[in-house]
């Protein structure tokens, strides 16, 4: 016999295990809807009203199509923040629908920020097999159509979402890892290509790939593969040398770390590394693996544990006379300097999450000055430099984590195109930050609007 229907009164405890017997039963999401608003879960409430009106819409539908009612469900909760009801929604959908390429790789996504690697792999592997192209819509008739080049492959891609606004800019994202050739004449009509292969550490296996599609692409191509390579940390140095008032600390690319240690030492010492000194796993962002050594023998000791290549950096002490250390960002927005966020710490890895910015009111009120008015926060000769470096990098969209000398010169962590850009809760203590998002935002929109492509009502051409 089947599985009882609940009642209206049923908890939704109850009712989550029903709806995992029988996902597809139209009835009881309309119960656990009803539910949910009963008990004040107002993104329950929203997820599960959706998912009733896709199944109205879907009626005559086969399982199969009926699926996107369940897909639309856990992609509200993954909207809200809500991760296990997401991840259980995504795996209902994927059983009644194991081809449905979208809920594959949202569910990676969201495997790998719970840390689930090889989970996240598998399904990312599966999402691009099945497909590599993905449109969202713009909301508007005639928006422009932007080509978004990037890797379904894990990281390396310029953040985006943030500055491509959903009304304006319809979206075609396009795993080209996952493509050959051929598929490049057959994709969507655009008006603007974006290479989000913005790390050049994941861009150079595929060069050559990424170098004949910019060839062949009869449209402006944004971020194109050779300004990307130029942004590799250890060559960051020799690409600002001739900038007055830069410092950029040198950098070494470790491609053995088994190497012999003293051998490895000789060429650092030899490019200006010496202790302390900093090793970063190649590929990593957001500080992830960063550590700093004062001796050989911690140095080697990171060494043994690394399974990739790594840059070792020399560390330079940029603590201010209060003894905190302040890491600044600027998005470069067709290589002109807009001010993002600065983190303050006591601790020489300046994350803005592990920074006590919220908690320390004089750390967001130099924060504010620096976004209000960043030429005064960091002086003329700062504000000067920091020009030359967006001219000099030569990127459509990118950023600079920096920090200041005593006597007012820029100190360059890193620069290169996969700076975050994201807008903060209207009501949270980081609100003060929107304003300035939106004027990045702006001067993006700026110069889509500004670069010659095709009438977004027009098929795009390729050059052969």
């Amino acid at each position: 016999m089947p599985p009882s229907i609940p009642d209206t009164s049923t908890a939704p405890e109850q009712l989550a295990r029903a709806l995992d017997a029988a996902p597809l039963d139209v009835a009881l999401h309309a119960r656990m809807r009803d539910a949910l608003q009963a008990a004040g879960d107002a993104d329950g409430f929203a997820a599960h009203q959706l998912a009733v009106a896709a199944f109205d819409a879907l009626a005559d539908a086969p399982p199969a199509t009926r699926a996107l009612a369940l897909y639309n469900l856990a992609t509200v909760y993954a909207m809200k923040g809500r991760t296990d009801d997401a991840v259980r929604w995504y795996r209902h959908t994927l059983a009644v629908n194991p081809s449905l390429a979208n809920a594959h790789q949202n569910l990676a996504a969201l495997y790998a920020t719970a840390g689930r690697h090889a989970d996240a792999h598998a399904h990312r592997e599966r999402a691009y097999r099945l497909q590599r192209v993905f449109v969202e819509p713009a909301l508007d008739a005639d928006a422009r159509r932007l080509l978004i080049v990037g890797v379904g492959g894990g990281t390396g891609n310029v953040p985006l979402d943030a500055l491509l606004p959903f009304r304006t800019i319809t979206r075609i994202k396009y795993a080209i890892d996952y493509a050959d050739d051929a598929e490049d004449a057959q994709l969507p009509p655009h008006d603007l290509v974006f290479n989000a292969v913005g790390d050049p550490d994941i861009a150079a296996p595929l060069a050559a790939r990424l170098a004949r599609f910019a060839g062949r692409s009869a449209v402006p191509v944004l971020n194109p593969p050779d300004a990307i390579a130029h942004t590799h940390r250890d060559r960051t140095a020799a690409r600002l040398a001739a900038l007055p008032d830069v410092l950029v600390p040198p950098c070494v690319r470790i491609e053995n770390a088994r190497g012999p240690l003293d051998v490895l030492l000789r060429r650092l010492a030899l490019a200006g590394v010496t202790f302390p000194l900093l090793l970063r796993p190649a590929g990593a962002h957001g500080g992830d693996g960063v550590t700093l050594h004062a001796t050989p023998d911690t140095f080697a000791a990171a060494l043994a544990r690394l399974d990739g290549p790594a840059y070792a950096t020399a560390f330079r002490d940029t603590r201010g006379a209060d003894g905190c250390f302040r890491k600044y960002r600027a998005i470069f927005v067709d290589r002109v300097p807009y001010p993002y966020h600065l983190a303050i710490s006591t601790h020489w890895l300046v994350h803005y999450f592990s920074a006590d910015m919220t908690s320390t009111p004089w750390k967001l009120d130099e924060e504010r000055r620096f976004l209000d008015d960043p030429h005064a926060a960091l002086g003329a000769t700062a504000s000067r430099a920091l020009a030359a470096i967006g001219r000099q990098l030569d990127l459509d969209y990118g950023g600079i984590d920096f920090a200041l000398t005593g006597d007012g010169r820029v100190v360059v962590f890193e620069a290169n195109a996969t700076m975050l850009v994201h807008r903060e809760a209207a009501d949270g203590p980081l609100a003060h930050k929107n304003p300035h998002i939106e004027r990045i935002a702006h001067a993006f929109a700026r110069m889509l609007d500004t670069r010659p492509g095709l009438a977004p009502s027009c098929p795009t051409p390729t050059r052969t």
